[in-house]
């Protein structure tokens, strides 16, 4: 059996979290520790800055350059990917958007949403443009679903066609201030188009989906895969088929991977990082229980949780073993990080300083038992 701290430690080194990806650029972190989830928070800023010491400005850079970028990908969720990376994810994201399905029971047909598509890639011919100004632009290709839509959580058939033009790769969101952890967009044609040349099919798409996903994240379950891929157990199951995966105490692997995993030492000094609550390390695995609040890490290990305090412009945090010199670096390090360049900390879109005050003052209380 794997010792579940060599599991660990090994998840850590493939991860970059070893000091192996210092100096890195933020397209080398992603395309070796993988996609990087992000919901208006800051662990896309944070697993960079982990993994290579990449400042905010560096990793927007990145992104307005398009080496880097926040797309909906796997299963439809929004990911911030390298551009290597840009049409296999846009084309493992089409199919999960429920906004279209959801348009069809309120009686909006395929062809309206396409007259709408038209006339969205009309309008942005002469620039970017904000969805107020594109409602504008669009004029009666865009209507209301009135109280029943606004029931269900579609108020206009705007929406519907942004991402239906999102899927296809004819188009991409541009933040309005350049970064990842808010959620205010413009909206500008892609051009040429990621998916032009790409030529997989949806199932050779899912099979190379499922290749980086066990580069990235293996050993796993191929339910751990169908979790990240939204694919039900048979397309699962398909998908890893040509793999050839090995089985490691109920845990599949990449048969290269295996003996580098059989060889694999942890390494004996602690080695901390102080991660977002999703980063990648811990997202997309059943080996690490469900926690609230962002984590601090040492080889693999979760040692502490740890929140902003953004009053106090300073990290309140707990740790779970004996804190030494490195962990107390590691925090400070954090802290001046996300104080000079990110002014918060957010989990996500909605999070703030108001609604994290109380487990704030819980770290405060249990750290200073």
């Amino acid at each position: 059996m794997i010792d579940l701290s060599k599991l660990r430690a090994w998840y850590a080194h493939r991860q970059g979290l070893d000091g192996s990806l210092e100096g890195k650029s933020a397209a080398e972190v992603l395309q070796r520790a993988g996609w990087a989830r992000s919901v208006g928070g800051v662990s896309p800023y944070l697993a960079l800055f982990s993994r290579a010491g990449i400042t905010r400005e560096q990793a927007d850079k990145a992104a307005q350059k398009l080496q880097i970028y926040e797309l909906s990908s796997a299963r439809g969720c929004t990911y911030v990917l390298p551009a290597s990376d840009f049409a296999l994810g846009l084309a493992a994201g089409q199919g999960f958007d429920g906004e279209i399905k959801t348009a069809a029971k309120l009686g909006v047909t395929e062809k309206e949403i396409d007259k709408l598509c038209d006339a969205i890639v009309a309008a942005l011919e002469k620039g970017q443009l904000d969805p107020d100004r594109l409602r504008a632009a669009t004029g009666n290709a865009a209507r209301s679903l009135g109280p029943e839509g606004k029931k269900k959580g579609l108020t206009t058939t705007l929406p519907v066609a942004l991402g239906k033009l999102r899927e296809s790769g004819d188009i991409r969101r541009v933040p309005v201030n350049g970064r990842f952890d808010q959620q205010r967009y413009e909206y500008a044609l892609w051009r040429p188009n990621p998916l032009r040349s790409f030529k997989l099919s949806p199932e050779q798409v899912q099979t190379e989906l499922a290749r980086k996903y066990f580069t990235w994240f293996g050993p796993a379950s191929a339910a751990e895969f169908q979790r990240f891929s939204g694919l039900g157990v048979k397309a699962a199951k398909t998908a890893l088929e040509p793999l050839k995966l090995e089985n490691i105490d109920e845990l599949l692997v990449l048969p290269e991977d295996s003996p580098k995993l059989a060889s694999f030492k942890p390494p004996k000094e602690p080695s901390y990082s102080l991660l977002g609550s999703i980063d990648s390390l811990f997202e997309h695995r059943e080996l690490f229980q469900d926690f609230e609040g962002h984590a601090i890490v040492d080889r693999g290990r979760l040692v502490g949780v740890w929140e902003y305090d953004h009053p106090a412009e300073s990290i309140a945090w707990v740790s779970f073993i004996k804190k030494d010199k490195a962990l107390q670096k590691a925090v400070t390090r954090t802290e001046e990080f996300i104080r000079q360049q990110l002014g918060d900390a957010r989990s996500f879109s909605l999070d703030s300083p108001k609604s994290r005050a109380p487990r704030i003052a819980a770290l405060r209380k249990a750290a200073g038992a």
